[in-house]
């Protein structure tokens, strides 16, 4: 099976973290950056790298962006430049354009343009380490859309025995536990018999309104 071709265009701090664990995941990726600098310091990491202008239409042509399956444009502090790379991907048919944006005006801009999705890496990573720092037995928060999230949340001792059906949140809360992360393995779509121990993690997928409500009712205050 092939595998799945990535192009990340701008290399640096975001960019070459996402190019190298795009690596480490098993995937083929091109860099392409304008700072030669940059680029030999990923040569020896990524499948391939160039030096290239990302705005010059011919160049991506010549790279054959358009047999990627998606390309990343991480360009650091250029909105110009981040929009016209945008821009031309789409004309020239790459099947997933992925931009980072540096404020809401540029993703908004982005977005009109068409592409396939938005990130806002700085933005995105304050939200989840607030999270983090006002909810200590949260792991992960990741905002699905502007109502959903799914989180990863930590048992914590008193609910240690306790199963699904007891806590039953989605009848009480109207979200869901899809997986338990165990010592031993996870647990991918538990049932209501799947009984909790101390320390397992719990992948909890709902509105924001409900997973708030599941922490504060059930992490939060349930007593033994």
């Amino acid at each position: 099976m092939k595998r799945s071709q990535y192009a990340v265009i701008g290399l640096g701090r975001f960019g070459s973290s996402l190019a190298q664990e795009l690596i480490n995941l098993g995937y083929e990726v091109l860099g392409i950056d304008k700072d030669e600098e940059a680029v030999e310091e990923m040569s020896n990491i990524l499948t391939h790298v160039v030096v290239a202008d990302s705005t010059d239409e011919e160049v991506l042509r010549a790279l054959g962006i358009r047999n990627f399956d998606c390309a990343i444009v991480s360009i650091g502090d250029d909105i110009q430049s981040s929009i016209l790379t945008a821009i031309l991907l789409k004309d020239i048919g790459v099947k997933m354009v992925v931009t980072k944006a540096l404020s809401e005006l540029h993703g908004k801009v982005l977005n009109k343009i068409g592409v396939d999705r938005v990130i806002y890496p700085e933005r995105d990573m304050g939200i989840r380490v607030a999270h983090q720092l006002v909810s200590p037995n949260l792991l992960d928060y990741i905002e699905l859309s502007k109502d959903y999230t799914i989180a990863e949340l930590v048992v914590p001792r008193r609910l240690a025995g306790r199963s699904l059906r007891e806590l039953d949140p989605r009848a009480k809360y109207g979200c869901s536990v899809v997986a338990i992360n165990k010592q031993h393995g996870v647990i991918i779509a538990p049932t209501a018999s799947d009984t909790l121990e101390e320390k397992d993690v719990m992948v909890i997928i709902g509105t924001n309104d409900q997973i708030e409500l599941f922490q504060n009712e059930v992490i939060g205050r349930v007593t033994a």
